[in-house]
């Protein structure tokens, strides 16, 4: 008898379906009433939790994806855009570049470390079962207000996680980004990203095929950790949060570089089909999606997926996020020589059932059939919803004589350079291997990119490198999302293009409040259309990236935190330049204009105490036409350093130049410039850039020539930051106040 034509059996103590069960498993009753209709009968336990599963936030997307595709995903360098484990792109010379950012955000609130870890260790898998070997990781961290009683447990909780996994995994993490702000007291912000390289020709996608093909589980035991995990990554947090420790993830990197070793092991044969990480959801979106993708079906046989604890029912074992699995089709009579090498790697190999033609999904117990569902319903019928949005009204613009300058320069500096948000990361950093694989050639400190060396397959080239940077200013957005978004793909295009590397591609991590509040989908809608925008217009097209809602806390949202993961590339690494200022006699370049903007600025908010404003505009012809200026510039081999400028404005930039090269400057207002001196040197107008250069005439003939604003502000040399008329102030001084905030607060005692 067919088993898809068996009805599923009850399990022992399986309760009866309520209203109530119905809610806790995240559906509303909407919802559940599609189930019904897509069933024909009520599920069983294990087939409502496949549906809560699927039909989470955080797997179907549902409030998202109609906003999602008005973004841009392709170009002719994109092999793979949304849709499958990361992004793809051609990099050249029979190379493909894979990557991808998620979100690891509500577990790591609840339990920092592990949270954090299994966030890298994550998105490691979703960039090596595409076969690529992954050559860098980043992350984006946004914590609560430093004096929050819990801050100081949850940036070491978190920083120690990633660095313990990305370290024990032997892959440099190798830039990223860190802010504060009270709007995350309650709900942190941890965004990992990975990027590796693979064979542009061999590429490994998730689509099942081959009726009778047999699904195989490899790597570690399953267990009872992270069960509905996807579901809580879909609810705002309350009271009761610490609760939901059960619900996180724990990972062993030991067992993923086994898993990462064994895998791209087999994948240098010919026996893999179809390849899926189990992330979140576990073996449901794992063999779900394949078997969706291919149009087909599949049989699971439960009792034969390994274990590691006792008493395990179906329920469980659909729904662990147990980390270090995978979930392979194989081709036929490749069984054996896949099982010895994953044995060879001291890792579980077990073929837990096949692929059929009925296109369900069919459960079975020690020989009972106890989950029977239709695969398309589950993709066709997922609920979508286009919900009320209004959107956020440009704020007021700040007058820049509105905002009084400093009555004393030398601290006002010193005091942006040492707040939470600009302070030096080392201490972050420095727990994180950057250097491990010998390929890092911009380290976090020294560029705005961090740079990777790709070997060329061209005989006699150099070596490419791969930039990669993170970035957003959350800030911005709260004040008005389209400006934000636009501004936050502005400043990572900027960032990849100051390193002198064409910038290529995004992944997005879209961090957002309740949708079901107009005001929190206005922000999420506001953004796309800002960063569709910017996508559009900078050639840079979105290949892969994650949606996370929700993150609130007892109804307080964070602020809307779009962040932007982003690769380009550079054909010789000898050719890059970072933003370390190391020599003296170098003329300092302003590219770009500066009318002074102070809104939404952190001198504003740090020397004034204000959080207001219009955010600065961002007219996306001048960043290309100044960024695509540059990077021509560095090309030339005439720039020597190059840093872009952003919070905190000019000096800012300046200053963290300097001390990272060691090498002071003695720079002037120019003269006739009409714009008040500390909205000139702290604005923070976008599209611009400061170049040290020993060629800088050369540098600003050829802008005045190509319709570009430049202007030569000073030279560098000597041991200080000289603004004529303003500002004296050593380097060791500035140096000193930058590096002591972080190690001092982290040291502190309660």
């Amino acid at each position: 008898m067919s088993l898809e034509k068996n009805p599923p059996v009850k399990l022992p103590n399986e309760p009866a379906i309520t209203p109530q069960i119905v809610a806790e498993h995240g559906l509303s009753p909407a919802e559940y009433e599609s189930v019904l209709a897509i069933m024909g009968r009520a599920p069983t336990m294990v087939e409502l939790g496949i549906f809560s599963a699927m039909w989470s936030e955080h797997c179907s997307y549902k409030s998202s994806k109609v906003w999602l595709k008005k973004l841009p995903t392709k170009a002719p360098w994109v092999i793979q855009g949304p849709g499958e484990n990361a992004g793809v792109i051609d990099i050249g010379d029979g190379q493909a570049a894979i990557f991808k950012m998620e979100s690891h955000n509500h577990p790591s609130y609840i339990e920092p470390y592990q949270g954090a870890a299994t966030g890298v260790g994550g998105i490691l898998r979703d960039v090596f079962t595409m076969g690529a070997r992954p050559i860098a990781n980043l992350n984006a961290l946004r914590f609560g207000d430093p004096s929050h009683p819990k801050t100081r447990h949850l940036v070491s909780g978190v920083v120690a996680g990633i660095g313990g996994y990305g370290n024990c995994m032997g892959i440099p993490t190798v830039g990223g980004e860190t802010n504060f702000h009270a709007a995350y007291n309650g709900n942190i912000l941890v965004n990992a990203m990975t990027v590796g390289i693979a064979p542009a020709h061999r590429i490994f996608y998730a689509a099942a095929a081959g009726v009778g093909n047999p699904l195989v589980y490899v790597g570690s035991k399953t267990g009872r950790d992270g069960i509905h995990g996807a579901t809580m990554a879909s609810t705002e947090f309350n009271e009761d949060s610490e609760e939901k420790r059960p619900t996180v993830q724990v990972g062993d990197p030991f067992v993923e570089k086994l898993l990462l070793e064994a895998c791209l092991e087999l994948m240098a044969t010919d026996a893999i089909v179809a390849i899926q990480d189990m992330g979140a959801a576990g073996l449901t979106s794992s063999s779900f999606e394949m078997a969706a993708k291919g149009g087909l079906g599949v049989v699971v046989e439960l009792d034969k997926v390994p274990m590691r604890e006792t008493g395990m029912n179906p329920y469980e074992l659909m729904l662990s996020e147990s980390q270090e699995r995978m979930l392979i089709v194989l081709k036929p009579g490749r069984e054996e020589l896949a099982r010895k090498i994953f044995e060879k790697w001291e890792l579980d190999f077990a073929v837990i059932g096949h692929l059929t033609d009925t296109q369900r999904m069919v459960l079975s117990w020690h020989g009972d059939i106890v989950g029977n569902i239709p695969i398309p319903p589950l993709v066709t019928e997922a609920p979508v919803y286009e919900r009320p949005w209004t959107l956020t009204p440009l704020p007021p613009v700040v007058d820049a004589a509105s905002v009084p300058a400093p009555k004393d320069w030398r601290g006002s500096l010193l005091a942006l350079m040492s707040c939470p948000d600009l302070a030096s990361k080392a201490w972050i950093w420095h727990q994180y291997d950057h250097l491990i694989m010998g390929n890092t050639a911009i380290r976090p400190q020294d560029g705005d990119a961090a740079l990777v060396r790709v070997p060329s397959s061209a005989k006699g080239a150099g070596h490419k490198g791969l930039a990669m940077t993170s970035d957003c200013t959350p800030r911005y957005v709260q004040a008005h999302p389209e400006t934000g978004g636009r501004q936050a793909v502005a400043e990572a295009w900027r960032n990849i293009t100051a390193v002198g590397a064409l910038p290529l591609a995004v992944t997005d991590n879209m961090n957002f409040g309740n949708p079901q509040k107009p005001e929190i989908m206005g922000q999420f809608a506001g953004a796309i259309m800002g960063m569709a925008e910017a996508c559009t217009t900078l050639d840079f097209p979105v290949v892969s990236g994650n949606v996370s809602l929700y993150n609130e806390t007892e109804g307080r949202p964070i602020l809307p935190t779009p962040t932007i993961g982003a690769v380009g590339v550079i054909a010789d690494i000898a050719k890059a330049v970072g933003s370390r200022l190391t020599e003296g006699g170098l003329g300092i370049v302003l590219i770009g204009e500066t009318k002074g903007w102070l809104g939404q600025s952190l001198y504003l908010r740090e020397a004034c105490g204000r959080e207001e404003g219009a955010p600065p505009p961002v007219d996306l012809v001048v960043e290309r036409r100044n960024g695509d200026f540059v990077r021509d510039q560095i090309a030339l081999g005439r720039v020597d350093a190059c840093h872009d400028v952003s919070d905190g404005g000019l000096l800012v930039a300046l200053a963290e130049m300097c001390i990272a090269g060691g090498t002071g400057v003695e720079i002037a207002q120019p003269a006739g410039n009409a714009v008040p001196s500390h909205a000139f040197f702290y604005g923070e107008d976008q599209a611009r850039y400061v170049i040290a250069s020993g060629s800088a005439d050369d540098i600003v003939e050829a802008a005045k020539a190509a319709g570009v604003p430049a202007v030569l502000l000073g030279y560098s040399g000597g041991a200080s930051l000289v603004v004529n008329g303003l500002l004296s102030l050593p380097l060791s001084d500035i140096k000193a106040a930058h590096e002591a905030w972080l190690p001092g607060y982290m040291s502190a005692t309660e």
